[in-house]
């Protein structure tokens, strides 16, 4: 069975998909890299691709996903199948761009905890009795991660490259995810993506926003098991 090579969004770590890591950890390898190492995506995806096996099914959400599509783009022959979740294939916007150095300069200064609670995290999820949780552990991620990963992936969102030429290439089976409430990467973009995908299927979480493998995580494996099943 192919292993499965996740890709945390930014300031996450494996615990994003803690949930999903127990249910296909069972049957399959699972794969974690880290992208804190360097400031541009590109870097990133030959990090991944490194220590990667030769052969992987790869998932990411937000950042993850961005470097997924960098990584698709670089060695598509190691890829067998593709899952974009939550996440913008388009280069970053000068506005939003500018919009960071603000955050990085608070974060410097030893407030990435101010950062993430007053910034980020109010755009993360859908409403609901677990949100509370989500952010405490969404929080955590971005503590024990550090400022030296805030500042470096901010960068590499800053400089990342658009991919939509990327997409139109891809022939593996392809699963484009969202949470229907996500504002950060809003159901109009994934659709976006779908759009230039071949044969790509996408996928609306209910009642998720930003993190539905947090959200809403039965509804989310249940929809990597069709993925992970569906012929190459």
């Amino acid at each position: 069975m192919e292993p499965l090579v996740l890709l945390p969004g930014m300031m996450c770590d494996g615990r994003l998909f803690g949930p999903q890591i127990k249910h296909f950890g069972r049957t399959r390898a699972i794969h974690l890299p880290p992208l804190t190492r360097h400031d541009t995506v590109e870097a990133l995806a030959r990090e991944v691709l490194k220590f990667a096996p030769d052969h992987f099914a790869l998932a990411g959400l937000s950042m993850g996903g961005i470097v997924a599509m960098e990584v698709i783009r670089q060695a598509p022959e190691r890829v067998s199948r593709l899952a974009l979740m939550d996440t913008n294939a388009l280069a970053e916007t000068p506005q939003v761009a500018a919009n960071r150095e603000p955050q990085i300069v608070k974060v410097m200064a030893g407030l990435l905890p101010e950062v993430m609670r007053d910034e980020m995290k109010p755009n993360y999820l859908a409403p609901g009795p677990g949100r509370e949780a989500v952010l405490d552990l969404v929080l955590e991620m971005a503590i024990d991660l550090g400022e030296g990963a805030f500042v470096r992936q901010s960068r590499a969102l800053q400089k990342r490259p658009d991919q939509q030429a990327t997409l139109r290439r891809i022939l593996v089976p392809t699963l484009i995810l969202c949470g229907a409430e996500d504002t950060l990467c809003p159901i109009e973009r994934h659709e976006f993506m779908a759009e230039m995908v071949p044969h790509a299927v996408l996928r609306v979480i209910a009642d998720a926003g930003h993190m539905p493998t947090l959200e809403q995580p039965e509804a989310v494996i249940r929809e990597m098991e069709t993925w992970l099943a569906a012929s190459a």
